[in-house]
């Protein structure tokens, strides 16, 4: 039996948490963005580039909304605890907006970078690769603080 709109938005407006649907949005684009990379690299393709730069700056819309509400949910959950995983979390995540906001300068002051190459266009390269491992180590770690959470919640 379908559950009541009521009913459903209440539960809802419960148990709302904006730091995971931030986090896997800006997760989930970045490896499709290194994807249509890749396949700018090995075809050269217009199409994919752009596509490369439209994931970009949507992710980077993104990512100060994972970084704020993770801040708040760390001093509020967590009540501001200095365990290594917060301190490399909020590390990663300067290391994330660092590499998405380069790339995105790079690649909006000189639009054709991928086409003219150059040291330029490595560097638009590496950046957006390093943001690959990035998102996977943020969400290693928050996997780790989740499934902490729920087996304490559980027991």
């Amino acid at each position: 039996m379908p559950m009541p709109l009521a009913k459903f938005l209440k539960e809802m407006k419960q148990s709302f948490s904006l730091h995971p649907i931030a986090a896997h949005f800006s997760n989930g684009l970045i490896p499709v963005a290194v994807l249509y990379l890749l396949l700018t690299l090995y075809d050269g393709s217009l199409f994919f580039e752009h596509t490369v730069v439209h994931l970009l700056l949507v992710t980077l819309l993104a990512v100060p909304f994972s970084f704020y509400s993770g801040i708040r949910d760390w001093k509020t959950k967590y009540k501001g605890a200095k365990a290594p995983v917060f301190q490399k979390k909020i590390r990663l995540s300067i290391v994330l907006l660092v590499a998405g906001v380069l790339a995105a300068a790079i690649r909006l002051a000189v639009p054709e970078v991928m086409q003219t190459g150059g040291p330029l266009a490595w560097l638009y390269v590496v950046s957006l690769l390093v943001m690959l491992p990035t998102v996977v180590l943020l969400g290693h770690h928050g996997g780790k603080l989740s499934a902490g959470q729920r087996s304490e919640r559980y027991r």
